[in-house]
C-alpha cells in the first residue's frame, strides 16, 4: 500500500447520538458493507445490553438514539428495546434497507415505529432497478419500492405527517457521490414519476475502503487508486463536522468505538476511557480524542460523508 499523510488529529466536541449496532445479522449480503453483515451473520445485542443502553439515556443528556445493523429489525428484542426507548430519548432514528419489512413476521412494524414517531433512514442505492439489483440482488428494487408504497401509505415522507423517511444513496463502485442536492431532485422525480413515491430529504454516503468493499478493491488492484482519491478529495471544511465528534457508537457486544467504521475495525478508544456501555461515562466520552486512520478520508472526502449525509454544501 501506498504512503499518506496521516488523517489530522480530533477530538469528540460533544456527545448528541448513541449509535447502537443491534446486530450484524442481515437479510441481505450488500457488496459495499463495510460491517459484511448478512444472513450467516451470528452476532446480536442481548436483553442485557439492551437495558444498559437504556439506563445511560436515562442518565445523560443524549438527544438522539440512532438504530442500526445490519438489519436491527432481526433482533428478537427489537420491538421491547424501541418501545422502552421511545419513552426516554426525544429523538429514535431506524437505519433500514427496506427490504427486510417485507420479510414474514415484519409486516405490522412500520405501523409500530409510525405510532412512536420513529424516524426511519433507508438504504436506497439508485433509484433505477438495474443499478439496485446490480448491487444487492435481483428482486431487490421490486421490494425496496413495494415497502416504501406501504410507509408512503401511514404517512412516512409525507409533508406535515411529521413521519420522518430519508432516503440514502451511495456510489456502485470506486468514486464520490455526486452533489448531494442534485441527486435528491433526481430520486424526487424519478421516483414520484415511476412509482409515486415521497420521501422527506436524501443523503449521500462515501463507500469506505473497509469490509467487503474494501476486499473487492483489494482483488480488483484498485484499492491504492481509491485511497488516493479519498486523500487528494479531502475537504478541510467537513473535518468540524464528522460525525465521530458528537457520536459514540455501541457494538452487539457492549464496546464503544468512535463510529461504525472504527466498530467495522475494531478501533478501541484509548483505555483511559469507558470501554463499555456499561462503564457509561457522558463527560469522558463527550470530550474524547478520536481514534483515527486513513479510512478517515472518506468521511472528509469532498463533500465530506457521514450518518448525516453531506457535511459541506
Amino acid at each position: 500500500m501506498k504512503t499518506h499523510p496521516p488523517f489530522p488529529r480530533i477530538e469528540a466536541s460533544d456527545l448528541q447520538t448513541l449509535q447502537v449496532n443491534l446486530g450484524r445479522v442481515c437479510n441481505q449480503s450488500c457488496l459495499h458493507c463495510h460491517l459484511e453483515a448478512g444472513p450467516d451473520r451470528t452476532e446480536r445485542m442481548d436483553r442485557r445490553t439492551q437495558e444498559a443502553v437504556l439506563a445511560a439515556l436515562e442518565g445523560s443528556p443524549i438527544e438522539t438514539l440512532d438504530i442500526t445493523g445490519g438489519s436491527p429489525e432481526l433482533n428478537p428484542t427489537f420491538r421491547k428495546f424501541v418501545a422502552r426507548a421511545a419513552e426516554i430519548v426525544p429523538r429514535i432514528k431506524v437505519r433500514t434497507n427496506l427490504t427486510v419489512l417485507s420479510e414474514p413476521g415484519r409486516s405490522g412494524l412500520p405501523r409500530f415505529l409510525a405510532d412512536r414517531e420513529v424516524e426511519l433512514v433507508a438504504s436506497l442505492p439508485c433509484y433505477t432497478r438495474e443499478n439496485v439489483d446490480a448491487m444487492r440482488g435481483n428482486g431487490t428494487y421490486r421490494k425496496s419500492i413495494a415497502v416504501l408504497r406501504r410507509l408512503n401509505d401511514i404517512g412516512y415522507g409525507i409533508a406535515g405527517s411529521g413521519l420522518r423517511l430519508t432516503l440514502v444513496y451511495n456510489p456502485g463502485g470506486a468514486a464520490l457521490p455526486g452533489p448531494q442536492c442534485d441527486l435528491e431532485a433526481d430520486y424526487r422525480r424519478e421516483l414520484a414519476r415511476a412509482h409515486g413515491i415521497e420521501f422527506s430529504q436524501l443523503l449521500t454516503i462515501t463507500n469506505m475502503p473497509i469490509g467487503r468493499f474494501g476486499a473487492r478493491l483489494r482483488e480488483s488492484g484498485g484499492f491504492d487508486d481509491y485511497l488516493d482519491l479519498l486523500v487528494k478529495s479531502h475537504n478541510p471544511d467537513a473535518l468540524p463536522r464528522v460525525m465521530c465528534r458528537s457520536l459514540i457508537s455501541v457494538a452487539p457486544d457492549g464496546r464503544f468505538y468512535d463510529c461504525d467504521f472504527n466498530q467495522a475495525l475494531e478501533l478501541p478508544l484509548p483505555e483511559c476511557l469507558p470501554q463499555t456501555i456499561w462503564d457509561f461515562d457522558y463527560e469522558a466520552l463527550a470530550a474524547r480524542p478520536i481514534h483515527t486512520d486513513l479510512h478517515c478520508y472518506g468521511c472528509t472526502a469532498g463533500a465530506g460523508s457521514g450518518c448525516l449525509g453531506a457535511l459541506v454544501v
